[in-house]
């Protein structure tokens, strides 16, 4: 049982007048892009979510990634927006536009070494301090960045952040203006280097919230393809 299309359209359609609401409510003029969680969405349903009109999607795992890339290469720009080990950087570089979870010099380093032209990055973050979330602290931040601009093939885009699973998304809003008001401060630190201007922030559950304090990349899945199937 595959996706449905005309329901995966819908909810792409219904996602992005909410999103456009959203900002213009809240006084944004930037563009706020979907990036459609294919992670549980099959190889074959892919041509589905193409028909949909989704053009930019993220995957998790390195290998699910490449299976599509090899497969809709041409249709699709793919970010990465899952935890990247660094043994599998050679597998996901190749594939991406840009990868939302750096997390580590470690990792920096890793795809500076395999990188053959310049590879865009978003450096996670963890605002909300959970134990359970990966992402360096605010804090960090900033030595962060200026050790990672020894690396000349790694370039920073901004920031990404995962708010808590928490039944009132507007319990949310604290993380995502924390991430903002992060970004705010150190990107006129290093415009010399940097334009740190994207904030992957928001999911499924609180991405309206996001929208709302800033975010210029939202991650959604369940949202588009739950109650997406068809017959």
């Amino acid at each position: 049982m595959g996706l449905s299309l005309e329901n995966v359209r819908k909810n792409f359609e219904n996602v992005l007048r909410r999103i456009e609401e959203t900002r213009v409510q809240a006084g944004w003029d930037h563009v706020v892009r979907v990036v459609a969680a294919t992670k549980y969405v099959s190889v074959e349903d892919m041509d589905v979510v193409r028909q949909a009109g989704i053009t930019l999607v993220g995957e998790n795992r390195a290998d699910e990634l490449q299976e599509k890339w090899q497969r809709y290469g041409e249709d699709f720009e793919f970010h990465f927006i899952g935890h990247v080990q660094r043994r599998k950087v050679p597998e996901v570089l190749p594939c991406v536009t840009m990868i939302h979870s750096v997390d580590s010099i470690r990792l920096v380093r890793a795809l500076d070494s395999r990188a053959v032209s310049t590879v865009d990055v978003l450096l996670q973050v963890n605002i909300s301090g959970e134990g359970s979330k990966y992402g360096i602290l605010p804090a960090d931040a900033e030595a962060f960045l200026r050790e990672a601009t020894t690396f000349d093939k790694v370039r920073f885009c901004g920031f990404m952040t995962m708010a808590p699973l928490v039944s009132d998304p507007e319990e949310a809003r604290g993380v995502f203006a924390g991430l903002r008001v992060l970004r705010d401060r150190l990107a006129p630190l290093f415009a010399s280097r940097y334009e740190l201007t994207e904030l992957s922030m928001g999911m499924s559950n609180d991405y309206e919230v996001a929208v709302g304090e800033g975010a210029t990349l939202v991650r959604l899945g369940s949202t588009l393809f739950s109650g997406s199937e068809g017959g």
